[in-house]
């Protein structure tokens, strides 16, 4: 039964932040009471090889939903093949001032300038040792918004030593809008030099430990050709395990008159969809089969998932799709995925 359209009146009567905080709540007191099945019925595997891992099914949730990995056993039981949280940063921040997260209900879009507010990298630490979900988990890293941007390496390089061991795969958040400077980093020298750091500490880790945690880079879906040209040369050169596309974007042209047009911040849902899947059909075209990629953006059925999934990309992620959707949006991708090779 999908209770969602009842419930969701009620969250979209609230504050976005509040019907966050209530969502996460809810899900954490459903799981315990064992009723998180009922939400988001079991499907059948559909298990893949992709970046050295095997995926129980190709549908992610994306980061931002759960930024100090709170949640986790709860989301993972709604039967998501992996799990993403943060994004986190080396120390706790409280983000941009509010209000600072809008719902577009009609264009099923989301502003949001959060500016990675979380309660820092040790608290999602000891979050992620209490959880008993065998799920894959990505940990999704960031830069305080106090670093200056050219000692951001400093930061990316403390998320990449902490969560090393405990993430199945680490990702490189370089492209949200939201933390000042922070989209410079995948400019010109400043992406490869960036990377080549971290690919480095990635082998140093690996030798270290004894164990090989892939390495992903998040883009935005507002990168020109050549900029994506110049990103996609730096992935393999650098052998990166995985990239990401996208996150929020920028443009407004897709809103028209729309009051919160002006809002600054990362605009998704519905109206990043086109731009994202645009930029997975190009990286697919200069990655070819070397490096995976992960779509989000814009995944609000079975359809667009799909859709992702054709035009390159070996997984798919969602977030504002979720909160529009609610669970049932995990059952229709995932009954439609099955047939995906």
């Amino acid at each position: 039964m999908n209770i969602y359209p009842l419930i969701r009146p009620i969250l979209f009567s609230l504050d976005p932040e509040t019907a966050h905080s209530v969502t996460l709540a809810s899900l954490t007191m459903a799981h315990r009471l064992g009723l998180t099945q009922a939400l988001s019925p079991r499907q059948p595997k559909n298990p893949l090889q992709v970046m050295g891992l095997s995926f129980k099914n190709r549908l992610g949730l994306a980061a931002g939903l759960d930024k100090n990995g709170d949640c986790i056993d709860a989301m993972a039981a709604l039967d998501f093949g992996f799990i993403e949280i943060g994004t986190v940063t080396p120390r706790p921040q409280p983000g941009n001032p509010k209000p600072r997260l809008f719902r577009l209900p009609d264009q099923q879009a989301i502003i949001n300038r959060m500016g990675f507010n979380n309660a820092g990298v040790d608290h999602l630490l000891a979050q992620v040792a209490k959880r008993k979900s065998t799920t894959l988990l990505g940990i999704n890293i960031g830069k305080n918004a106090d670093t200056p941007i050219e000692n951001a390496a400093d930061d990316y390089l403390i998320g990449l030593q902490k969560c090393y061991l405990a993430a199945d795969y680490i990702t490189l958040n370089i492209s949200s809008p939201n933390t000042k400077n922070l989209r410079q980093l995948q400019q010109g020298d400043e992406i490869k030099r960036l990377i080549e750091t971290l690919k480095n500490e990635q082998l140093r880790l690996q030798q270290h430990h004894q164990k090989y945690t892939p390495l992903v880079v998040k883009i935005a879906p507002d990168l020109d050709e050549d900029e994506l040209r110049h990103i996609s040369i730096l992935l393999l050169t650098f052998e990166i395990d995985g990239v990401i596309a996208t996150n929020t974007t920028i443009a407004r042209d897709m809103l028209g008159n729309h009051p919160l047009a002006q809002e600054s911040g990362g605009l998704s849902g519905a109206p990043v969809k086109q731009k994202s899947t645009a930029v997975v059909a190009a990286l697919a075209a200069e990655l070819g089969n070397k490096i995976p990629i992960i779509a989000a953006g814009g995944i609000l059925s079975a359809e667009d998932a799909q859709e992702k999934l054709t035009a390159g990309a070996s997984l798919v992620q969602i977030y504002s799709g979720l909160i529009y959707q609610g669970p049932k949006l995990i059952t229709d991708i995932l009954k439609s995925i099955q047939k995906t090779k």
